[in-house]
């Protein structure tokens, strides 16, 4: 605990330093492409082909990983498709931000880097970049990479921490957004309407539960969150909506 707050502090005197020396918390970058889409794009481009090409791009996103040598450095920069490399020099960017990307910049930091795509030595795309721009400090340490966020505890009451460093999260989220698009439209196509049901009940029913409860005070009267939907749909139902369905959050205490 005494060395996250040793972190913090330093970082908060960065803060500072970074508000006292520029415009914080800049508006007027814009980034033109995602991660994943200049991997697709330059998958079958080698290091020669990129150099001719001469590809333009600004990409933004969290640091995730920072390698500082001398007159030249890498980053890996996450967004939300994924991760792209970028290759800082001291003679493109100037001396000046340079030094602040080396004294400023830190792990977890939100940045914009422009440039032109090229390939290591090793053939990793990366953005060759010409300007830098730092958009948002992070004050708090990100979990130590080699082992992640593995407290099950703090990954349901820290859900975004879980997001930033825990990959197959965000491929959870996707996928759960997909299933949900999938059986509306399943169900939109054989004349089902969707639905919305009170969440507020005066009786509670449909299921074998305890539920939560809350005071109305307009009402002046006791409520209960639902513990089903079941009944409300087949109120509809009698109603002559022969084809209902909902999405529903159920909560049961």
């Amino acid at each position: 605990m005494s060395d996250d707050n040793d972190i913090i502090r330093t970082r908060r005197e960065k803060v500072a330093r970074w508000r006292a020396q520029y415009p914080a918390y800049p508006n007027d970058f814009r980034r033109d492409a995602l991660a994943n889409e200049l991997h697709e794009r330059c998958e079958q481009m080698d290091k020669s082909t990129l150099e001719r090409a001469g590809l333009s791009a600004a990409v933004a996103g969290r640091v995730m990983l920072r390698r500082v040598m001398g007159k030249a450095s890498f980053i890996t920069l996450q967004d939300v498709s994924g991760r792209i490399q970028c290759y800082l020099q001291r003679d493109a960017l100037g001396q000046a931000a340079y030094d602040s990307f080396k004294d400023l910049w830190d792990i977890g930091d939100i940045v914009g880097v422009q440039g032109t795509l090229m390939r290591t030595n090793k053939g990793e795309l990366s953005v060759q970049a010409t300007h830098i721009c730092l958009l948002n400090k992070t004050v708090r340490p990100l979990p130590e990479k080699y082992h992640g966020l593995a407290d099950q505890e703090t990954k349901y009451r820290q859900r975004y921490l879980d997001l930033i460093v825990n990959e197959n999260t965000q491929k959870i989220f996707h996928a759960r957004s997909r299933v949900v698009s999938a059986l509306r439209e399943y169900l939109d196509a054989r004349e089902f309407l969707e639905v919305e049901t009170p969440i507020l009940q005066p009786l509670y029913g449909g299921a074998f539960a305890k539920p939560f409860t809350t005071w109305h005070e307009a009402l002046d009267m006791q409520f209960y969150l639902r513990i089903s939907n079941e009944l409300y749909l087949k109120r509809l139902i009698v109603g002559g909506m022969e084809r209902v369905y909902e999405i529903a959050r159920d909560f049961r205490n």
